[in-house]
């Protein structure tokens, strides 16, 4: 079937117009051919790769850009994208990628060396002349390296501080998406509202709280895409998001909630599930409070009632977790964990031991956000578990962005509790960035309770050095066995990722990295 083609004026008309149409769009509406909209569940925080750590933002820039790698479809295996080969060397400390030739930005400035070194340059030297237009959450997935260097104007060489096994995992991850340095040079600091990648699709238009624009990138390397233009709408509610998909203003929704799946089990629509590496929890504030001590800790863990919330809350749709570690990464699980049994009474003897009955907790839940599941209902019933066993919760609630800026920073003199989900590339990933000591958001990371145990430091860093898959292994199931024992969160569900998509949706799937990947997909 031939494309119809739309102006880049009437695709950005056209996603404003579906933009505005909220609560008032009516049964019969429908969305522009060859132009696919899909519901959000936030507002993205910028659509520079190398700032953000959402999936909903993630889910937008791996359609704007490529990396030198990338997921092989449906595995979280890696494969060449703008590199086209690379070697190692013996010692695992060099990397050195040949780049594909005649690729261009969407700016017309050419892929090269220099532009790839320039990108991990502004990261990781706090001396780059664009290294303010960060912060970079997550340069702590290219920590290793200590230079990267151009050895021809095609051939790019990483050099590391030593062996670090989920470097080429991490190079697909959207950290390491390929910008436009003359972008970045033009418009500094401003760069996250005017993305320049060399995706399969091209920015168009954002419009705060309503929609990203995006077409297609008719000059791709691999082609064009099969649609004309996508539209992302930030739908937060989750029911208004079932409301419109039902109504017909979105094409395909991510994160559907389990009581409305039953909704689109009918004609008309195609629901799509996808296990993957997801952790649901609870960071517990381990510095200070209640949870500095690690009997309240594990009380915590046996007063809520996981199965419930499960079955009752999530619809079957989830599995409960046993630790930090998701089971669909099979080669380091540790599968002689079993979850905490909900156990009100054991909860409350350690209460009673700690000298913590009637503690004062505050909690914090986001009305929803990035792998968040149903983090209203789930906030509600992990309250009344807590307060059966005789704990005060008090919940407040902020939208996503807005959550991310109070948990992310620590909770130190904030909170006891917070709500969090992630979903990761490799077993290294969310316990290094979470749990390690050196991950304490003064220093960088992301272990916002401030947990920290010097044997988890220890094999966490053995860890990412090991070129042995099977000594890997070993270590982070060690790792797993620690942390369940001190019970730094709350270890709630591992969640199977669902999206739906109308009948005019052809060719789409759901990916394990849990990414949305929309240059194949076709509508009509």
């Amino acid at each position: 079937m031939a494309l119809l083609k739309f102006s880049r004026r009437a695709i950005i008309a056209a996603g404003a117009a579906i933009a505005f149409a909220t609560s008032a769009i009516s049964v019969t509406a429908q969305t522009p051919d060859d132009v696919l909209v899909v519901g959000q569940i936030a507002e993205p925080k910028s659509m520079d790769p190398a700032t953000v750590t959402a999936v909903n933002d993630f889910r937008i820039l791996m359609n704007i850009y490529d990396g030198l790698v990338r997921y092989k479809d449906g595995t979280l295996e890696v494969e060449p994208s703008l590199a086209t080969s690379w070697t190692i060397s013996d010692d695992g400390t060099v990397y050195t990628f040949k780049l594909r030739s005649g690729v261009k930005f969407h700016d017309g400035s050419a892929l090269n060396a220099s532009a790839v070194k320039f990108n991990f340059d502004r990261m990781l030297d706090d001396g780059h002349p664009y290294h303010d237009t960060g912060p970079f959450p997550l340069s702590f997935f290219f920590s290793a390296i200590t230079d990267v260097s151009v050895v021809d104007d095609m051939t790019v060489k990483f050099t590391l501080n030593a062996p670090y096994a989920p470097f080429l995992s991490n190079l697909a991850y959207p950290t390491g998406l390929i910008v436009s340095p003359e972008a970045v040079k033009k418009h500094g600091k401003d760069f996250g509202q005017n993305p320049s990648g060399t995706g399969a699709f091209k920015f168009a238009d954002w419009r705060s709280n309503e929609a990203v624009v995006v077409e297609a990138n008719s000059d791709h390397w691999e082609g064009a895409p099969k649609l004309n233009a996508v539209v992302f709408r930030p739908i937060t509610d989750a029911n208004t998001r079932t409301a419109e998909m039902l109504a017909g203003g979105i094409d395909l929704m991510v994160e559907v909630p389990p009581l409305a799946l039953s909704q689109f089990q009918g004609d008309g629509y195609t629901v799509h599930e996808q296990a993957g590496p997801h952790v649901w929890f609870l960071i517990l504030n381990a510095k200070e409070g209640p949870f500095a001590d690690v009997r309240v800790r594990q009380a915590a863990n046996y007063a809520i009632n996981k199965e419930a919330i499960v079955n009752d809350v999530l619809e079957g749709t989830a599995a409960v977790a046993a630790g930090p570690t998701p089971p669909a990464f099979a080669w380091a699980y540790n599968e002689s964990l079993e979850p905490y049994p909900y156990d009100p009474d054991k909860a409350r003897e350690l209460l009673a031991a700690a000298g913590a009955e009637g503690a004062e907790l505050t909690f914090y839940v986001t009305e929803g956000g990035s792998g968040m599941l149903d983090p209203v209902a789930m906030g509600t019933a992990i309250q009344a578990d807590l307060q059966a066993v005789g704990l005060k919760v008090k919940i407040e609630t902020y939208e996503w962005n807005a959550f991310l800026g109070v948990v992310n920073p620590g909770l130190e003199g904030k909170a006891d509790m917070a709500e969090m989900a992630w979903m990761t590339n490799d077993p290294d990933t969310l316990p290094f960035l979470a749990l390690r000591t050196g991950a304490w958001p003064d220093k960088g990371g992301f272990n916002s309770g401030y947990y920290s145990n010097p044997k988890v430091d220890e094999l966490l860093e053995a860890a990412r050095a090991s070129t042995d898959q099977n000594e890997r292994a070993r270590l982070y199931q060690e790792m797993q066995t620690i942390v369940q024992e001190d019970a730094p969160w709350v270890f709630v569900a591992n969640w199977k990722q669902n999206a739906v998509t109308s009948d005019k949706v052809s060719s789409f799937s759901l990916q394990p990295s849990f990414f949305l990947l929309l240059d194949g997909v076709t509508k009509n």
